[in-house]
């Protein structure tokens, strides 16, 4: 379980510096894990952070690989109602409050970049 994570993306951008500096790092971030050896067993958007599984996501390459492998991609419904972005999910799935929590619960270790 030890080697077992999750990464719960909270917001589109990573760091609380310069909004631009943090979607480049944010960018740099998952497209660095479809290369990783131990790559996480889930990705979760939440919040503004699922406006990076939607339409014109600049790492939309990067999360179909992780995908494609098996990776589950689960993105807040609640969240993409508020933004109005359901229809424009283009990868992983919609998920629920419930579902979310169970999963980072029982995670070994869970991950907020």
């Amino acid at each position: 379980m030890a080697d077992k994570y999750v990464v719960a993306f909270q917001r589109d951008h990573l760091g609380d510096g310069p909004e631009d500096l943090g979607k480049i790092l944010i960018k740099a971030f998952i497209n660095t894990l479809p290369e990783t050896p131990n790559a996480p067993t889930a990705l979760i958007f939440q919040n503004a952070g699922v406006l990076l599984a939607c339409e014109g996501t600049p790492v939309f390459e990067s999360l179909k690989k992780l995908e494609d492998r098996g990776i589950q991609i689960l993105s807040c419904g609640t969240c993409l109602d508020y933004y109005q972005k359901k229809e424009a999910l283009v990868v992983g799935r919609v998920s629920n409050m419930y579902e979310i929590v169970e999963m980072l619960s029982k995670a070994g270790h869970v991950l907020y970049p």
